[in-house]
């Protein structure tokens, strides 16, 4: 079996993306170095990105250096079910002081990588292979319910 993560809200639904070792080896094994242990954190939903999800990985799950991770295998147009990793630094956006650690879960059509600072190209680590559908309804539902207990572990 590959090597995977999966993504489940509290009290469900959840999905298992295939990690993508092949196209993005550096930064898919960071992550599934960094998620030894399964963490717990509130899922977002994206504000300029479209039908994306936002998880900013814990201090616990921070284990590598962000300045060793390659582009690899990026994207500015995710397809459904694309899972990116993206870092930004202290103080990289006008406004925002702390660092961000994203894993971030594309779930429909019409998602860019697009923010205040423009088009942001990101490594694509892992692709959803199951359970999509049902996951992509409780994405949506966070635009409109706010930030959702997610709990992201590895797979496989």
């Amino acid at each position: 079996m590959a090597r995977g993560l999966t993504f489940e809200f509290d009290g469900g639904p959840a999905v298992v993306a295939t990690l993508a070792e092949l196209h993005a080896p550096v930064s898919s094994n960071l992550i599934w170095g960094a998620l030894a242990r399964p963490v717990t954190i509130l899922a977002t939903h994206a504000m300029y990105a479209g039908p994306e999800i936002m998880l900013n990985l814990p201090e616990q799950a921070r284990t590598f250096s962000p300045a060793t991770v390659p582009a690899e295998n990026q994207q500015v147009i995710p397809a459904p079910g694309d899972v990116i990793w993206y870092y930004q630094a202290p103080n990289q956006m006008a406004g925002l002081r702390e660092e961000v650690w994203e894993i971030g879960l594309f779930y429909g059509r019409g998602g860019r990588i697009f923010g205040p600072l423009g088009w942001t190209p990101c490594n694509v680590i892992a692709q959803v292979t199951d359970g999509l559908d049902a996951f992509a309804d409780a994405c949506a539902a966070l635009r409109l319910s706010g930030a959702r207990k997610l709990t992201l572990a590895r797979t496989g």
